[in-house]
């Protein structure tokens, strides 16, 4: 879950970070405020494109009590209607934050309100997330959003006759339009050839192919089975929450389970992953994570210590269908060290000792997204951890003019 700081959300995910306030003074008293007003600040002097800004149901109340998120608006500066998405983070059938969309120049600051109004549904074209169970290809879960698409691999693998697999990483797919993929490319299941829109060229096997993760112990990483258990929490227009539980595993004489939480916002070449995990037995003492990135042959490696980056660049299809980078990015400012096994490079991190370990996985295609090589992957990890260091701030106050 993300950090509630004095009741109101700071959000850092896949592309974006906010920090927010309330105008000190509201008097809860007060009638509703019939508009709200949203003023946003870009601290950094470089361009934000569509930065998520996420903006708490608490702290909407407290500058108009009686609120009501499930009749509200988000208009701009002209007063035309923006794209929003009323989420649950938690599945308990009460939202908690209201999401949209903004751009924003270098130190720009943008107004928008937040206004009464029926809330319509979001046609299909709005759509640019989606993740889903798919019990017919053998229990995976699989998602994406209009320049990424991913799987992990469920119950129903392990056991499949034909090609039985263990594994908890992280497949690829590459897509080089902005639609949504999935359910054609499973209905069809053609997927391995490229028709025009892309494929699932990616080779996972047992390593953790595009960020999967183990425990890692005595120089060895100790892995978990596939996944057990799934749920969406928030499935777009703009923003896909979904967690995947893993049951216990051996780990450094501990059994350890796990409960991954991914969030994917539109436009992000990066998912936020947070991992939460719990021993069943052993010392209790926070373990060693290895995140992982596959080798494949022909592929050339950096790692970033300071950044807390490891990223690849590597041929799809002996180089016949473009290169792909994979990355691992810390949150700003954790620990990292690396590791290998013969199949995978790692990032070496300390769980923390309550709460999630929070990291990003991102993906890039050079047929889609405009990264040419290594350097230029490496250098849109800096960026994101940039804005991730220093987020938008938001203020919101009541507004009763017209």
């Amino acid at each position: 879950m993300r950090t509630l700081q004095d009741g109101l959300v700071g959000s850092a995910v896949a592309a974006a970070a906010i920090s927010l306030s309330v105008l000190a003074g509201a008097d809860a008293h007060a009638a509703p405020a019939e508009r709200i007003t949203v003023t946003l600040v870009n601290p950094l002097a470089v361009a934000r494109p569509r930065e998520t800004v996420a903006l708490a149901v608490p702290a909407l109340a407290k500058v108009s009590p009686g609120f009501d998120v499930k009749q509200s608006l988000v208009v701009d500066a002209r007063g035309a209607a923006v794209l929003s998405q009323v989420v649950d983070e938690d599945g308990d059938e009460v939202p908690d934050e209201l999401i949209f969309q903004a751009d924003l120049g270098p130190r720009e600051t943008k107004t928008y309100q937040v206004v009464p109004g029926k809330r319509a549904p979001a046609a299909e074209a709005d759509y640019k997330v989606y993740g889903r169970f798919v019990r017919e290809r053998h229990d995976d879960f699989a998602w994406e959003n209009d320049r990424i698409a991913h799987r992990v691999y469920g119950p129903g693998l392990e056991t499949y006759p034909k090609e039985a697999l263990v594994s908890s990483g992280v497949d690829v797919w590459v897509k080089r339009v902005p639609k949504l993929v999935v359910n054609e490319w499973y209905m069809t299941d053609d997927y391995h050839q490229d028709h025009g829109e892309g494929a699932d060229f990616y080779s996972v096997g047992k390593s953790r192919g595009c960020g999967g993760l183990g425990i890692w112990s005595d120089g060895a990483l100790a892995v978990s089975h596939n996944f057990t258990g799934s749920r969406v929490l928030a499935s777009g227009p703009i923003r896909l929450i979904f967690e995947l539980t893993y049951a216990p595993w051996s780990a450094g004489g501990a059994r350890v389970s796990e409960k991954k939480r991914v969030t994917l916002d539109a436009g992000s070449q990066f998912n936020r992953f947070e991992s939460t995990f719990a021993e069943e037995t052993g010392r209790g003492a926070p373990p060693a994570v290895g995140i992982g990135i596959a080798k494949h042959p022909g592929n050339v490696e950096a790692f970033d210590r300071k950044l807390g980056w490891r990223g690849v660049w590597e041929p799809l299809d002996s180089g016949k269908s473009g290169h792909l980078g994979c990355a691992v990015l810390l949150a700003p400012g954790a620990k990292a060290d690396a590791a290998e096994t013969p199949a995978e490079y790692l990032v070496l991190t300390p769980a923390p000792a309550r709460g999630p370990l929070v990291y990003y996985v991102g993906t890039a295609w050079d047929q889609a997204a405009p990264m040419a090589d290594l350097a230029a992957w490496h250098a849109e990890a800096q960026q994101l951890s940039a804005r991730l260091a220093a987020p938008i701030t938001v203020k919101l106050e009541p507004s009763r003019a017209h």
